[in-house]
């Protein structure tokens, strides 16, 4: 049987998802009580909620009013996409080193993995599965650690992901590009998956920097931004 999930941990993750899937903006102001309308959840459920998710980062206190929703900024997304190309370059090497037949035909069931757009449902299922995927190719390398460090960071970038996937259909471009990451791995070809992945890191970086400069007038949110005068 399924344990039910308390109030406060219901408060959490509907406010948590909607803080990942960019429903509440990057940068947005938000008060205890605003929240406490929108979900229909009483105060101690919300101030704990907003509790936890400043401890996570994903939200910081502002003396006075409440509360901001931590913004992405260009220097936030350059460096997390520096650190995915360094585990990614290494994740595929390894397993094209390592992996057995077996697991490299595995990879097969994630070659339709796509989304629709504008449908908020289908980005997170399509999300999770691309994180499995990524998250397989590493397994198949036989390092661990490094498998789940890929994962964790997959996992934290969801947000980053989210935004990226907003700015233009690419489902169609992104099928195509997990088709040719599949094939190369079959072909064991380390200088081709390399190049491959690290297309497809860029790619997905530039999708995310063209959204933050839509959505946050073309400038990096710094600390300094967010001062009450």
């Amino acid at each position: 049987m399924a344990k039910i999930k308390s109030i406060s941990e219901q408060a959490y993750l509907a406010i948590l998802m909607d803080i990942l899937t960019c429903e509440l903006e990057p940068g947005s102001q938000i008060a205890q009580s605003q929240l406490m309308e929108r979900y229909a959840f009483g105060v101690t459920p919300v101030r704990e909620s907003l509790k936890r998710l400043e401890s996570e980062g994903f939200v910081r206190t502002i003396p006075r009013f409440g509360y901001i929703i931590t913004p992405i900024t260009v220097k936030d997304v350059e460096d997390i996409y520096e650190m995915r190309s360094i585990l990614e370059q290494a994740s595929v090497r390894l397993a094209i080193q390592r992996a057995s037949d077996a697991q490299i035909v595995e990879l097969e069931k994630y070659a339709a993995l796509t989304y629709i757009y504008k449908d908020h449902e289908s980005y997170q299922r399509f999300l999770e599965q691309n994180n499995a995927f990524h998250h397989s190719i590493a397994i198949s390398g036989g390092n661990r650690k490094l498998a789940d460090t890929l994962l964790n960071l997959l996992n934290q970038m969801i947000r980053i992901f989210n935004l990226g996937l907003e700015l233009r259909d690419s489902a169609e471009e992104m099928r195509h590009e997990h088709m040719a990451l599949i094939k190369a791995v079959q072909s064991r070809d380390t200088s081709l998956a390399e190049k491959i992945i690290l297309d497809q890191i860029n790619r997905s970086q530039q999708r995310v920097l063209q959204m933050i400069s839509q959505k946050l007038e073309v400038r990096a949110i710094t600390d300094a931004d967010l001062m009450i005068r």
